[in-house]
């Protein structure tokens, strides 16, 4: 039988491995579905984010372009001839003028420093289409002009390129000419950026066409100026509610614009929100289905077992009734057979069969009654009747009566209870019967010192019963399972001690029913404590000296 048992108990925890490894991998593939979604929507606008910045640079570029293409050893011919400017120059400059991203064109040689002297300057009047000579340029082109200068004279021995952009954060683009063949510089062109058109025309409605409002696209873009500490333009209408600082991506322009920077804070996309909405219904069923799995398992197991241990316990009452009740049976069967065969006539023989059947009967009506008490207590459909009653009255008459058999055994008994205990509602019946086996316990296991102290105690909330002795104690191993049905320590005491293990079991089961608890404190060779403990009844009744409830015969019987 425990071999099955055992089988049984496999099967089950292989069963709930199972399903709980299954619900694991489930858990899994479901959840990197869900990052993966969200991992792709973020690449999904990191990528657009990163091609948004490359055309903002292309758009800043398209109408310098064919600069690249410019001879830069004619320009060094047509400056020593006095001949002016190449011609594919007003070209260029004439595409500048019409672009709303510029406002304005100079022209530097490079041995000429007009921010440190009253030099002429070549200024492009777009209404002439021609180059003008002024000698006062505005301050932010003066640092595009000194910017470039600086830059290029670092650049200069290994540059290779026909034109060098240099840009003054928003403020300036400068494009240095270069001739790769002689290493030298031939020229700065400088443009004066319309700070109003970038922002607003270029980088604003790039920013609203690729990802839409923030309320369509569930991120947040915005331009920052972290030089000023400012957000420039943004897909928000309020863009105070965002904080500068709270970022989760951040995109700068290559080389240009390097005040600037865009940055992106992600909320919920619409495809981070469906991911989402599919992985919390996802887990929800799964959660249902594994919590239906479970749960019919587990049951399945519990009333296999309850049906076997059923089935075990049928098959022992009926064992026990069998054997107990077969003596007296076979008596009055003897008895009744003498009678009716005739065999006694005397009277003195008559009354003393019929008084031996009587006997019988009354033997087997205590048995069959007791086997009923028991299997009610079982079957957890004991009789109660509780009533409001004192604890200190009912443990100072259970020890007066018990006196001269407690000294008798040889213990020393100390008895100390508290003044003013509450009541307490409880069953009278059972109370005693949990202190005689506290009691019973303690003087049995104390072999040496029979010390029994007995304490009754209140805290206004709940009334407690102590029971201490000076004996063998439990081993902190064992007091987990000593409240077990049958369950005894195994030392030496207890081999020589009588008892079935059921004492414990009895206490507790009594306590829990009148609404108590039960505590244990030992230590292995020193002694234990045992403490019961109940709540106080909401109304106290009056009471006879012998600790019963003047009203218990009123008090209805409630079954537990």
């Amino acid at each position: 039988m425990k071999k099955y048992s055992r089988f049984r108990v496999t099967l089950l925890a292989m069963g709930i491995a199972a399903i709980l490894a299954l619900t694991g991998m489930n858990l899994y593939s479901l959840y990197s579905l869900h990052v993966s979604a969200v991992d792709s929507s973020v690449e999904k606008q990191r990528e657009q984010l990163e091609d948004m910045v490359l055309g903002v640079r292309a758009r800043m570029l398209s109408p310098v372009n064919e600069l690249w293409r410019t001879d830069m050893n004619e320009f060094r011919e047509m400056r020593e001839q006095q001949a002016g400017i190449p011609p594919q120059m007003y070209e260029i400059l004439k595409s500048v003028n019409e672009d709303p991203l510029y406002e304005s064109a100079y022209f530097i040689y490079p041995d000429q420093d007009p921010c440190q002297s009253d030099q002429e300057v070549l200024f492009f009047d777009h209404t002439q289409s021609d180059f003008t000579i002024i000698s006062n340029i505005p301050s932010v082109v003066c640092d595009g002009f000194s910017m470039a200068k600086t830059r290029m004279n670092v650049l200069v021995p290994e540059y290779k390129w026909p034109v060098r952009n240099i840009f003054d954060s928003y403020r300036t683009l400068t494009m240095a000419l270069f001739n790769p063949e002689l290493r030298e510089v031939v020229g700065y062109l400088t443009l004066e950026i319309n700070r109003e058109y970038l922002t607003n025309d270029i980088i604003g409605a790039e920013i609203r066409q690729r990802f839409g409002s923030f309320e369509e696209s569930g991120v947040s873009i915005w331009l920052d100026d972290w030089s000023r500490r400012e957000m420039v333009t943004s897909n928000t209408i309020d863009v105070d509610s965002f904080s500068r600082d709270g970022w989760d991506y951040i995109q700068r322009f290559p080389n240009m614009l390097e005040d600037w920077n865009i940055k992106m804070r992600y909320f919920e996309t619409p495809e981070v929100a469906a991911s989402k909405a599919s992985f919390i219904r996802n887990i929800s069923l799964l959660a249902v289905a594994v919590f239906l799995l479970l749960g019919s398992l587990v049951f399945m197991y519990v009333a296999a077992q309850r049906e076997r241990e059923l089935s075990m316990r049928q098959a022992s009452f009926l064992a026990n009734v069998t054997h107990e009740l077969k003596t007296p049976l076979a008596v009055m069967q003897a008895a009744g057979e003498n009678l009716a065969d005739g065999r006694v006539t005397t009277p003195e023989r008559l009354e003393s069969y019929g008084q031996h059947i009587y006997n019988e009967s009354l033997r087997l009506r205590s048995m069959i009654e007791k086997l009923l008490d028991v299997a009610k207590n079982e079957a957890g459909q004991l009789i109660l009747k509780p009533a409001s009653l004192r604890l200190d009255e009912l443990v100072r008459q259970y020890i007066a009566e018990q006196e001269s058999y407690l000294l008798q055994k040889g213990a020393t008994i100390d008895l100390k209870v508290d003044d003013n205990i509450p009541f307490v509602k409880i069953d009278q019946n059972s109370f005693e019967t949990i202190l005689g086996n506290l009691i019973e316990n303690a003087v049995k296991y104390s072999p040496d010192e029979k010390y029994l102290g007995v304490r009754v105690y209140s805290d206004n909330k709940r009334v407690f019963v102590e029971v201490e002795d000076h004996g063998s104690g439990i081993p902190s191993a064992s007091q987990k399972l000593i409240f077990d049905k049958f369950y005894r320590v195994e030392d030496s005491l207890t081999a020589r001690t009588k008892g079935h293990g059921l004492g414990l079991s009895i206490v507790k089961n009594l306590t829990e029913r009148n609404g108590g608890k039960i505590n244990l404190k030992s230590t292995y060779g020193e002694g234990s404590t045992f403490t019961v403990s109940f709540p106080v009844a909401d109304n106290e009744l009056q009471f006879s000296p012998n600790g019963k409830a003047i009203d218990q015969k009123e008090t209805k019987p409630e079954y537990v």
